[in-house]
This record gives C-alpha cells, structure tokens and sequence, in this order.
C-alpha cells in the first residue's frame, strides 16, 4: 500500500536529522578528541575554543535544535494515519534525545565550553596541560553519553519507520481479506436467494 506523502516525508526528515546529529556527536568520539589529546595542549586549547565558537552556525541548528521537533511532528503525523507503534517509536526517540542530547549539552557541555574559551590559552605547556587535562577527560565521558543517547534515537527512528511498512502491509492485507469475505458474503446471499426461490419464478410459501 501506497504509504500518504506528508507521512514518508516528516519520517524521512526525521531520520536524517537524528542520524546528522548522532554522526556529529560521534566524531568527536572517535577522531577529534584523540586528535587534540594528541597535540600539544597549547594547541589543543586553542583549537577547542575555535571549534566551540564556530560551531554556532545555520548549518549546525536544524540538527540540533530541531531533531527532537522533527521526531515529534512525525508521531504526530504517524498517529494521524493510525500507525500508532511507529508514533511511539518516534516518540520515545524524542524524548532520549532531548534528555540525553539537548538537555545534557545545554547543561554541561556548554557551561565546560564557555569555562574554556573565557581562558587565556598558557605560554607554559605545563600550565596548558593541566587545564587540557583537567577538561578533556569529564567533556569526553559526556560527550560518549549523548552520543549513546542520540544514537539510540537514531535506532528508535529506523525502528519507526519500519514499523510503518509492516503495518501497511498489514492493512494491505486485512484490506484484501475484508474485500474477500464480503464477496464471500454476497455469494451466499444470492445462493440463499436461488435457492428459496420456486421454478418458474414463484416464491415458495413458508
């Protein structure tokens, strides 16, 4: 069964969003930090601090800002359409990821940028060390948290929209059975009414 448009497109959009924002997050898992763990501390600070300050960008707010928007409006829609284990689905997305993506961000990571950026970066790389030290390791246990969290959104999300083919073809198919049994229905009514009727077209007395 043809799934409505309104419903593939707010599911597709919802998908690439959470999927943008778990891909973000996991880079700086596996690549960035390793990276600046590895250079001089010096440069590591003042890498961070550019990296923070241009992250506020147009291109990074739609999957930040509007993942958990783009997960609810497709419930929303999911739950219009009567595909009411997908719209669970996409809802509980939502609610990891504001909690365990957005929320946590706005609570900690922010608060340890800012912290870090209102620093003067160290001409000692021993100064710099203990700050980088004393930084990177607590950013890091939460960062690997959100991304556990926006990955598991991501995975509620496909889960959705999986969900959604099984219960079309579901709906194809008790469609299908419904329009069977009413012609099977219909054939006994007019067996029925062969039956009851006399030869010559007159009606047996009962």
């Amino acid at each position: 069964m043809r799934r409505p448009p309104l419903l593939v497109l707010t599911s597709l959009v919802a998908l690439v969003l959470t999927g943008a924002i778990f891909g973000f997050f996991y880079a700086w898992v596996c690549s960035t930090m390793w990276g600046l763990d590895d250079a001089d501390p010096r440069v590591a600070i003042a890498a961070m601090q550019a990296m923070n300050a241009s992250v506020r960008n147009a291109v990074f707010f739609p999957a930040f800002f509007l993942t958990p928007v783009a997960l609810c409006v497709a419930a929303s829609v999911a739950h219009r359409y009567r595909h009411r284990a997908s719209a669970a689905l996409f809802l509980a997305a939502a609610g990891i990821y504001t909690l365990g993506g957005l929320l946590l961000t706005m609570a900690i990571n922010v608060p340890m940028n800012e912290t870090l950026g209102a620093m003067a970066v160290p001409e000692s790389r021993e100064a710099a060390a203990l700050i980088w030290a004393d930084y990177s390791g607590r950013w890091q246990r939460w960062n690997i948290t959100r991304t556990v969290a926006s990955g598991t959104s991501l995975v509620l999300a496909t889960l959705a929209i999986l969900a959604l083919r099984t219960s079309s073809t579901d709906k194809g198919l008790g469609e299908a059975a419904a329009h069977v049994s009413a012609a099977h229905v219909s054939a006994a009514h007019v067996t029925a009414a062969h039956r009851t009727a006399a030869p010559d077209g007159v009606a047996r007395v009962h």
